[in-house]
């Protein structure tokens, strides 16, 4: 008998699928959910419960819940129910935001198509009254108004934020930590309170005019500490031995920061930079206390009132006139693809050069 009869056969490893659920488990699924469907209809048909479809679902969810553990515990053992159920409430809870968001994006997309045209992106509102017909006047002024605001808040808040985030996380001491704090605390900062803050400063006591300029400083107050704190936390990620690295090379601390630190997290920061901007983009108590609306077109920052979209939807909806509603939601379909835009192109310029290829 040969050494290799003897030595023991390996036994064959059966690997298991952790991303595909099993077929009794899908199986268990699809009766646990005709069957919840049927109860809570049958339910609500012989006027047992009320509460229209927000109720229906509800009941429907809690039942699904309860027939899913209950035939899972059939077969299962207690730690898979518990998974089985927790998994459950986690993938519901996923559905739900994106429906809420979906039907939130589609809401604003139905009723802005009715105002939607290609005069309502090229005119402003000068000399349009507010029952005017719903194809005059426009949203140009307030379109340019938003984009330089924002520009001129961005320019702000990039350099100041990551040369906070900078000193915070490799200079360190006593000074950084207090920089820290302040900085987690004017996160929470309310937007009124930004504006406020401006008015004061510049405009009561140095009697700057309302402008455009103005508002993109409120923005850039509230942008700030977003861009400084999403920094922060992704240059604490960025490992130590790429520092050490670099310094045993003989690089300085200010070339391994600009070297290394910094393109490694290149997409940590056009992530921070994406909130910011979502910060900054709709909001409007800020901009209403320092720019002032206006109905005509102006592409100085310095002088004169400065629309934004925000503002433009505020004070359309507000009007209670149909016609300046619908150019509201006009505006907000607007405002939602000048976001999009932002964000794509955000994350195109801050992709990996392998990714591009």
């Amino acid at each position: 008998m040969t050494t290799a009869t003897l030595r023991a056969k390996p036994a064959t490893e059966v690997r298991r699928e952790v991303r595909r659920k099993p077929l009794d488990d899908r199986l268990t699924l699809g009766v646990a959910v005709a069957s919840s469907f049927s109860l809570t209809w049958m339910a609500f048909h012989f006027a047992l419960f009320s509460g229209g479809l927000v109720g229906f679902v509800i009941c429907w969810y809690i039942a699904l819940l309860a027939m899913y553990a209950g035939l899972t515990a059939i077969s299962q053992q207690r730690a898979i129910v518990a998974d089985r159920v927790a998994s459950t409430l986690v993938t519901g809870a996923a559905v739900l935001m994106l429906a809420v968001l979906v039907s939130a994006v589609v809401f604003v997309v139905i009723k802005g198509l009715q105002a939607l045209r290609p005069s309502f992106l090229t005119h402003d509102m000068g000399g349009v009254g507010p029952e005017a017909p719903i194809r005059a006047g426009g949203i140009l002024h307030a379109i340019v108004g938003s984009l330089i605001e924002l520009s001129i808040a961005i320019a702000i808040t990039i350099p100041l934020g990551i040369g906070c985030a900078v000193f915070m996380t490799e200079v360190g001491g006593k000074v950084s930590r207090i920089v820290r704090g302040v900085i987690e605390a004017m996160t929470a900062l309310p937007s009124i309170v930004a504006g406020l803050f401006v008015y004061t400063v510049l405009i009561v006591d140095l009697h700057f005019p309302r402008s455009g300029l103005a508002a993109a400083l409120a923005l850039a107050v509230m942008g700030l500490p977003i861009q400084a704190r999403a920094t922060d936390v992704v240059l604490r990620v960025v490992p130590g031995g790429l520092r050490e690295a670099s310094l045993a090379l003989g690089a300085s601390r200010w070339q391994t920061v600009r070297r290394v630190v910094l393109p490694t997290a290149l997409p940590g920061l056009a992530t921070g930079l994406i909130l910011a901007m979502a910060r900054m983009v709709g909001e409007t108590s800020p901009v209403l206390l320092t720019s002032g609306a206006s109905t005509f077109f102006n592409a100085n920052p310095v002088v004169n009132p400065m629309n934004s979209l925000p503002l433009f939807i505020f004070f359309s909806v507000r009007s209670g006139q149909p016609n300046p509603i619908s150019r509201g939601f006009g505006a907000a379909l607007v405002l939602l693809a000048i976001v999009l835009v932002l964000f794509v192109t955000a994350r195109l310029v801050a992709r990996p050069k392998a990714g591009r290829k």
